[in-house]
């Protein structure tokens, strides 16, 4: 597992690692965790592994599988773990909309795993086809996990400062890694309760924060509140709280539709129309986590569906 704090030679060894899957055109795409166990569960030869067996499946593999030179890599990189014979990668790599992006490996059953999937692709997809504020000097990606949404916005918006936050150290570290390893140098990672931790105002908020009741409160899961609705309310507080001038809030998030209705969004737009904010409010999946409805917490819910809510604070505001 990488420690909160990565030493400079492991960050190092990190960052070789994954220029050279870079290099070899390395590529995965994410599933949700219920298919990665059906993939799992098919039969496999060890010996057998390609780079997207060891980096993306996350399959055990043994060592003739792979090239001397990256597996070196990965022994200096402290990537590598031994069960009965077999090696296993304590890393995934995915790739997403040009860039390589190191996260937790399978399955992510610790409270402080770093997930990446397909939500990670919608919300970059969301924040790729949004139009801008007029002028974007401060960035801030709230529960930003691997970094992907604030590289995605460095080299969207070059002139401005993009700070990925995060209230799990682990994420933290793993941003910074993917940061350095995209090259942008107009973001940085830090640890934050939501903006608890940072000064001053932005003239974008992004977050895909956290929107199901996890039983084992994992950082990268549990929503908290109503039915997992609870850090995304506090999160549009935030924003309210915390907009610049002409400033805008991008959020992606899951809601619990009970009987045909939405209860975050009759929250959330509460909240912004008593703050005075424009808004619009989508639904881009309508069937999320369809598993969760077999748990106690989820008994009345019908579906969770993927909406994305852009608030707008207009320049006359302040």
């Amino acid at each position: 597992m990488i420690p909160y704090h990565i030493p400079p030679a492991q960050r190092q060894a990190l960052l070789e690692l994954g220029a050279a899957l870079r290099a070899r055109h390395y590529r995965f795409t994410t599933v949700t965790p219920l298919t990665q166990a059906r993939v799992l569960a098919r039969p496999h030869a060890p010996q057998a592994s390609g780079l997207r067996d060891i980096f993306g499946w996350n399959r055990p593999f043994t060592s003739a599988a792979i090239d001397a030179e990256l597996l070196g890599r990965m022994r200096a990189a402290g990537v590598l773990e031994t069960s009965e014979g077999l090696l296993r990668s304590t890393l995934r790599m995915s790739t997403l909309a040009g860039e390589w992006l190191f996260h937790s490996a399978y399955p992510t059953t610790q409270a402080d795993a770093v997930f990446f999937g397909p939500d990670t692709c919608r919300f970059v997809r969301a924040m790729e086809q949004t139009p801008a504020p007029q002028l974007v000097r401060r960035v801030v990606d709230i529960g930003c996990g691997s970094g992907a949404a604030a590289i995605t916005l460095a080299r969207r918006f070059p002139q401005a400062e993009v700070i990925a936050a995060d209230i799990n150290e682990r994420a933290v570290a793993l941003a910074d890694l993917n940061i350095r390893l995209a090259g942008v140098h107009n973001a940085r990672s830090c640890h934050s309760n939501l903006l608890h931790h940072l000064d001053g105002k932005f003239d974008l908020i992004v977050a895909n924060p956290p929107y199901l009741l996890d039983p084992g409160e994992r950082a990268y899961r549990h929503g908290g509140g109503a039915l997992g609705a609870g850090l995304s309310l506090q999160i549009v507080q935030a924003a309210i709280a915390r907009l610049s001038m002409g400033g805008a809030l991008w959020l992606y998030t899951g809601v619990a539709i009970t009987d045909g209705e939405d209860p975050f969004l009759r929250q959330a737009a509460a909240l912004l129309d008593e703050a005075g904010l424009r808004w619009t409010y989508e639904e881009i999946d309508p069937d999320v986590f369809g598993e969760e409805l077999e748990t106690p917490a989820y008994a009345g819910t019908e579906r969770i569906a993927a909406v994305w809510l852009v608030a707008a604070k207009d320049a006359g505001d302040e």
